[in-house]
């Protein structure tokens, strides 16, 4: 019988609690609380919008300082870094009294997010896991989880502090600097991350090298960024990414805008997110029990599908079949899409380099915040968003062609079977 080892699964546990607490206390509780920041410190909505604006765009821009600050200094010094950018953040939101001090917190809160979140997380996980779909299934389930229960968290709260918001920022400080003080201790040093991920490696080559009838395929190549960048393979699954931020995003932002407008009542439309939500949660959950059954391409496949479905059913839903088909097409899709990227980065071009790969793959998030702007436009033009949904449905089409005929790439012969790139390169913990 195995040994069963549990510091990988504790690792799970750690980046996972801060992946919840972070999105739970960013992105859907500022849209909770910013009524109410508004109200009290006389902003208009264009300026509390960009605020908003500034939380994504700083945590799409800023994916490239985590995986530089983790070659030089390591995982557990970024986190702390991290966790405090994210309580300067917080705090910058309990002490505001004018929109530039909201400003930096927003930015603040959106660069800590990314120093403690995906980035460092899927490093880690990559490192301690030779069978990754279901740890990476559990971790960004708990990103949905975290969206679901933001804004009650906010009520909660708010609802102690007798309609206090600054109390809440307050408490989400000291959660991001608990969450993060105790994932970063679990983490440990270097030298411990440089053992896991020579163990994880060994055990991965060891398999894939005697067991043919794996129907998943895992590269022994170590490929760099360079030569990852230069494969269609790389460019189809960044439009992937990029598809599913953008579909996800501009649902989050005007679908209730849209199905009003279409004679739905606002709790009705409000009820569809959150189902939409919880089917994320469900799609993440699905993919990391199969994800390593089956080829995460397929995986992919069906979650483009669901997205197509998803927005063009949202495009002419005004009743209760075709916003349930909505609600599941993109909940599902958008759930599965972001697992299935990250497994297949993994699979096609090794574990070695996808720090760098992963994190130019995130830089898309700061672009997919185009999404909702497209709509205001084409909105503002052709008097509804239903121009909008079905444009996205055939951007998605596309990608999907596009995946349907992408097979895994051929390493170029000077590759070999390893990284050319130096050991000593990738200093200080080469995980």
């Amino acid at each position: 019988m195995p040994k069963f080892e549990w510091r990988p699964w504790l690792l799970v546990g750690a980046f996972s609690a801060v992946l919840f607490l972070i999105t739970a206390g960013t992105y859907n509780a500022l849209g909770v609380v910013l009524p109410n920041m508004v109200k009290e410190e006389g902003w208009s909505w264009t300026e509390a919008g960009f605020g908003f604006t500034l939380l994504g765009a700083a945590t799409g821009a800023s994916s490239m300082l985590p995986q530089y600050l983790i070659r030089r200094v390591g995982v557990q010094i970024t986190l702390l870094c991290g966790t405090a950018v994210m309580a300067l953040g917080f705090l910058c939101l309990a002490e505001t009294h004018g929109v530039a001090l909201y400003f930096i917190g927003a930015a603040c809160c959106g660069v800590g997010y990314q120093m403690m979140a995906l980035i460092p997380g899927t490093h880690v996980l990559a490192a301690v896991f030779k069978h990754r779909a279901m740890p990476f299934g559990i971790y960004f389930t708990s990103a949905a989880l975290g969206g679901v229960a933001g804004p009650f968290v906010v009520f909660a709260v708010m609802h102690v502090a007798h309609d206090h918001w600054r109390v809440f920022w307050l408490t989400q400080m000291i959660g991001a600097i608990a969450v993060g003080a105790l994932c970063a201790l679990v983490v440990g040093g270097p030298a411990q991350l440089v053992r896991d991920s020579a163990r994880t490696d060994a055990e991965l080559a060891d398999e894939t090298a005697h067991d043919g009838r794996s129907k998943v395929y895992r590269t022994l190549t170590d490929w760099t960024p360079r030569d990852a960048f230069r494969t269609p393979q790389f460019y189809i699954l960044l439009a992937a990414y990029f598809g599913h931020l953008l579909i996800g995003v501009t649902v989050a932002s005007v679908s209730v805008a849209h199905l009003t407008q279409r004679g739905v009542t606002a709790t009705v439309a409000g009820t569809m997110l959150s189902i939409e939500a919880l089917m994320q949660m469900a799609g993440r959950t699905l993919g990391g029990l199969i994800g390593d059954l089956i080829d995460p391409r397929y995986l992919l496949m069906f979650a483009l599908v669901g997205l197509i479905v998803g927005s063009a059913a949202l495009s002419v839903a005004n009743d209760y079949p075709m916003m349930l088909l909505y609600a599941v097409g993109s909940g599902l899709g958008f759930g599965l899409t972001l697992l299935a990227v990250t497994v297949l980065l993994l699979n096609y071009y090794g574990r070695r380099h996808n720090l760098e790969i992963f994190a130019v793959t995130c830089l898309i998030g700061a672009v997919s915040a185009l999404g909702p702007t497209i709509g205001g436009g084409l909105r503002d033009l052709t008097g509804s968003f239903v121009t909008t949904f079905q444009l996205f449905a055939g951007v998605i089409g596309l990608i999907l062609v596009a995946v349907l005929f992408m097979r895994p790439p051929r390493p170029r012969p000077s590759l070999g079977g390893a990284s050319p790139e130096p050991a000593g390169r990738l200093a200080p913990d080469s995980v």
